[in-house]
């Protein structure tokens, strides 16, 4: 059996993340890793966090796949326009910078802007935030992938397959509910940090959850 893994939004707590690559190895010995956004931010070492994702799995057996999430964003736009630099600042752009001991280091910020925004396969859809289950997928708008807030009790038919994402922290998180699974169960907030379990042969939802606690 192969599986994709989807792990919900880290925010700087490096300890959590190192501790789910342990859970992960010991649940299977290949597969795929999707990192759903929010590396950084309010959490103690963000920089370490990027550092980690940058070195990749230092394995042929397992694909790494990050995706931008809307605090990327956030920073990206901070170092690109003065004017949106104290509304990241407020929002945990504060702690970031802190854990560079000062700037974002240049290389971290171009890796940030590379990112891709939707990871798709065979049976899943995997976003940051959302998606608009009335638009084309190949339509959708960064804004909505990025920023979209799903209610809790929410699902759609989403083309046929399974949406996976974060963004939204719920004590009730990891949740899947109809075809949509949310998995940013709050680490940064002293929730733990939520990982869903795919079988990539079959169509669904996860078939198990990891969780670490923050």
């Amino acid at each position: 059996m192969n599986f994709t893994f989807a792990v919900g939004d880290i925010h700087g707590c490096l300890e959590p993340l190192r501790e789910m690559f342990d859970r992960i190895g010991t649940y299977a010995r290949a597969g795929t890793v999707v990192f759903i956004g929010d590396y950084i931010d309010r959490g103690p070492d963000s920089k370490g966090v990027i550092d980690l994702l940058m070195n990749g799995s230092g394995s042929e057996s397992w694909r790494w796949v990050c995706l931008k999430g809307n605090h990327e964003d956030m920073m990206l736009r901070a170092y690109a326009n003065d004017d949106e630099r104290t509304w990241w600042l407020e929002n945990g752009g504060f702690e970031t910078e802190l854990s560079y001991g000062g700037k974002v280091a240049a290389n971290h910020l171009q890796w940030a802007s590379q990112l891709s925004l939707m990871y798709a396969d065979s049976h899943r859809i995997f976003v940051h935030a959302g998606v608009v289950p009335d638009l084309p997928l190949e339509m959708q708008a960064p804004q909505d992938l990025l920023w979209l807030r799903v209610p809790d009790d929410y699902s759609a038919d989403y083309w046929g397959k399974h949406l996976c994402h974060g963004h939204t922290p719920s004590d009730a998180n990891p949740l899947t509910v109809g075809n949509r699974t949310n998995v940013d169960s709050g680490c940064v907030f002293g929730g733990p940090l939520s990982c869903a379990v795919f079988e990539d042969s079959l169509a669904g939802g996860p078939v198990e959850f990891i969780q670490v606690q923050g």
